[in-house]
């Protein structure tokens, strides 16, 4: 007979893993001014958004926690919205800024009291230790559960084999989340990344802004249907409004190019314009101005994003194969191949 006493008690759960960026730098700087910043974090934003979308914090380990979520999706909005209320903390601070890294797995875990243990719980610790600073990465587990459920997108990182977990995990990263570091740029599929910045309200009633976003949101919903390009998501993107500096946005994002524009309204007419710039040289590769009737508001708006959607795509990745053919290679049978 099988002793059910034997047979540890086990359930599904989302896991959030977290630590701090450099903690140990940030401790040997001013150790009881470090203390001091992460506990109120901890108090006036860790909790409170764990307490919000359900969430239990079940193990701390000195800059790192474990945090437990019933549903996947509470786990993704709980973690964006962290480390956008960390980076608004940290501004305006030159130093003793705290940065975290997320990592998110869904799995089967093992109840021990009020503690946690298995696989489950292991790999997101993995995907913690992998992500970018600032950054989130999620497991493939949490991708399925989640990307039909909340507005961000997702960029596809591939099988990733992870330290003392037997079987290679998907893993994505969270658009939006800060640039790349070079750790991660190894693991990072080479995909085009795009962010499409809010239009500009040239109308005189600045009411009208909700117009143009409406078309940006458009935009970066058409450009999402596109395997090739990385979009960011619109949260993220919408931070930048009206900044003069596209190469510092595109930085900021890390994406390789960037969408700007403008709408205006006058009378029964509607005014949009529209170009792409490539990052790396502030190059303008491409731009164009629409000027339509608005008496059937709908389809004008779904004329001008199709459009739009469509001409950025081609572009982008002629502009990627011309970046390629700008990077020469020494291996003539590599050459020849490519011929």
């Amino acid at each position: 007979m099988i002793n059910q006493e034997d047979n540890p008690k086990r359930r599904l759960a989302a896991i959030l893993a977290l630590d701090v960026v450099g903690f140990s730098r940030l401790m040997a700087e001013d150790e009881a001014g470090t203390l001091a910043v992460l506990k109120g974090r901890r108090k006036d934003v860790l909790d409170p958004l764990v307490a919000r979308h359900r969430g239990r914090i079940f193990k701390i380990m000195g800059d790192g926690a474990l945090v437990e979520f019933r549903s996947a999706v509470n786990a993704v909005q709980c973690a964006i919205e962290l480390q956008d209320a960390m980076a608004k903390a940290n501004a305006g601070l030159t130093k003793g800024r705290i940065i975290l890294r997320i990592g998110i797995n869904l799995g089967d875990v093992m109840i021990e009291g009020s503690d946690l243990y298995g696989d489950g719980i292991n790999v997101a610790a993995r995907l913690e230790q992998l992500a970018e600073p600032g950054g989130i990465l999620v497991s493939g587990t949490v991708f399925e559960h989640v990307r039909n459920k909340v507005g961000i997108a997702f960029a596809a990182l591939g099988a990733q084999t992870l330290e003392k977990i037997p079987e290679p995990v998907h893993v994505y990263r969270v658009a939006g989340t800060m640039r790349v570091t070079e750790g991660i740029k190894k693991l990072v599929a080479e995909r085009l990344a795009v962010a499409v910045l809010p239009l500009t309200n040239m109308s005189s009633d600045p009411e009208q802004q909700y117009f143009g976003d409406g078309i940006t949101e458009d935009i970066i919903t058409e450009l999402s249907r596109f395997r090739s390009l990385f979009v960011i998501a619109r949260n993220s993107a919408f931070q930048f409004r009206g900044a003069a500096d596209v190469k510092q946005v595109a930085q900021q994002l890390g994406v390789h190019y960037v969408v700007e524009g403008s709408v205006r309204r006058l009378a029964d007419r509607i005014l949009v314009t529209a170009q792409l710039i490539e990052a790396d040289s502030g190059n303008h590769l491409w731009a164009e101005h629409y000027d339509r009737d608005i008496r059937d508001v709908c389809s004008v708006q779904d004329e001008i994003v199709h459009a739009i959607a469509a001409t950025i795509e081609g572009r982008v990745a002629a502009s990627g194969a011309q970046r390629s053919r700008r990077t020469p290679t020494s291996d003539l049978a590599a050459y020849d191949c490519f011929l």
